[in-house]
């Protein structure tokens, strides 16, 4: 936890003020949260990845995003939707001809299954939305390995379209995995390339999300956030195997599933979901799709305000208006969560891998929105900035810094501060807000950051290193 410099406390952040008593009393192992608006972040890394080893968090630690993956499914439909390649009421099958007589399950008496063929097409908007008629999964998945390891989407889709259906397409909403994992076979057929192809050559590859994929690597896995059963009052307990998603990771037997394989990080996640805030264009610059495509199809609901008081667009929960307080994104299984806002310029990622819990997504809402009057309370008072200011948080540290209106360099009061040579001091955004900051690892001389300043090296801003196990936090440009 943040401590005190002589006589100063260190800041804290508003997800360790939120998150730090779960943490103190064991119920959460560790969490990742980014709070971004306008141009100001805050990204915490707290607690632990692996309690027992005492590894703590890292923006560069893979996880298993869960459900997060739909989202994927549904940009790679909106590329082809927006070359004109496919249309969201298509029937699926103009692509994938076993679809083309379905059955419908109208009763189920003493295990005597009564079956009615269905009189409506199914189509790529039923498939996304949840509206198909499908179950949540495949009979047995489990028992074929999981999401990881079930089969070939092309196999799922044909394996899928023998599967009764639970209700009429378009008439009734069922959580599933299997119409985002039809959709993406349909993607396959229309590009004639694997998905996983698709994804990496079209979003992942663009984006620089160099970390995220179906089979992380060996060196990948060895710093996993690990999986822990968290409930209220009591400690977490960790978790070695989930039969959703068993080991092994990589291999000729692992197949990729667009309802719920993808591993990614959270500096990862964090490039995918603001490309989705700034309406299709990444921080890097990389276009994946355009303004108008990302507000039509991702932003508001595609499916009938008549069938659920929830909205859902093309692999994401969104609302069923563009308005300013509509906030589109996912979230999966172990908890994870991030939801962004295009009009306002906000997003809140929490990254977390536990099971039988989504309350931590209550307290990160909670610490994003204290967050974002923040920000809104200081806009008036200082200039813009062509650079955004970033709050680094991880789970304690030692050493102090501060950058103000009236100074352009951090002062550390004597107190000796991490360096990154390849930043430059210039780059701080003017706010005036105080960050702990580890000690410098190469040197033990109590060099003060105006010093550093002098001879070119400046504070490092990143919490992604895993040689800091006391964390730390700093406030910097992008």
């Amino acid at each position: 936890m943040v401590g005190a410099v002589g006589a100063v406390a260190a800041e804290v952040s508003f997800a360790q003020r939120a998150f730090q008593p779960y943490l103190d009393s064991g119920e959460l192992p560790g969490v990742i949260t980014v709070f971004h608006k306008d141009r100001h972040e805050e990204i915490s890394c707290l607690g632990f990845a692996d309690v027992a080893a005492q590894r703590p968090m890292s923006l560069d630690d893979v996880f298993q995003q869960c459900s997060q993956t739909k989202g994927f499914c549904g940009v790679t439909v909106a590329q082809l939707i927006e070359a004109g390649k496919v249309a969201l009421d298509d029937p699926i099958a103009n692509y994938l001809p076993e679809f083309k007589t379905l059955w419908v399950e109208t009763a189920n008496t003493n295990g005597v299954r009564r079956l009615e063929q269905a009189r409506q097409p199914l189509t790529l908007r039923h498939c996304l939305t949840h509206t198909g008629g499908f179950p949540f999964e495949l009979a047995n998945f489990t028992a074929m390995g999981g999401w990881s390891h079930r089969m070939p989407l092309r196999s799922v889709a044909a394996t899928a379209a023998a599967t009764p259906l639970l209700f009429e397409p378009g008439t009734g909403v069922r959580y599933s995995n299997i119409g985002i994992d039809v959709a993406a076979a349909v993607v396959e057929v229309v590009t004639g390339q694997r998905w996983e192809d698709v994804v990496s050559e079209r979003i992942l590859k663009p984006l620089g999300m160099n970390a995220t994929g179906f089979q992380p690597t060996d060196e990948q896995l060895k710093t996993r956030i690990e999986i822990y059963r968290v409930k209220k009052g009591k400690k977490a307990e960790h978790v070695p195997f989930c039969a959703s998603m068993p080991p092994p990771f990589r291999g000729d037997r692992v197949f990729p599933s667009a309802g719920a394989g993808l591993w990614t990080t959270a500096r990862d996640q964090l490039k995918f979901y603001k490309m989705l805030m700034s309406l299709g264009v990444g921080e890097n610059g990389a276009r994946i799709l355009k303004e108008e495509t990302v507000r039509r199809l991702l932003t508001v609901s595609q499916r009938p305000k008549s069938l659920s008081k929830d909205g859902y667009s093309l692999g994401f929960v969104a609302p069923f208006a563009d308005e300013a307080d509509g906030w589109f994104g996912h979230g999966g299984a172990w908890a994870s969560q991030c939801l962004v806002n295009g009009r306002r310029k906000e997003l809140r990622m929490l990254v977390v891998q536990v099971v039988d819990a989504y309350w931590p997504r209550t307290v990160c809402a909670q610490a994003a929105e204290a967050f974002f009057r923040q920000v809104e309370e200081k806009a008036s008072r200082f200039p813009s900035n062509d650079e955004f200011a970033r709050l680094v948080t991880s789970g304690g540290g030692r050493g102090f810094a501060e950058i103000s209106r009236s100074h352009t360099e951090p002062r550390s009061h004597g107190v000796p501060v991490r360096y990154c040579d390849r930043e430059r001091i210039d780059r701080f955004h003017p706010l005036s807000l105080r960050a702990s900051v580890s000690p410098c690892e190469t040197s033990t001389e109590p060099t003060t950051a105006r010093n550093a300043s002098r001879s070119g090296r400046v504070p490092f801003r990143d919490c992604a290193k895993r040689s800091n196990p006391d964390g730390f936090r700093v406030l910097c440009g992008n």
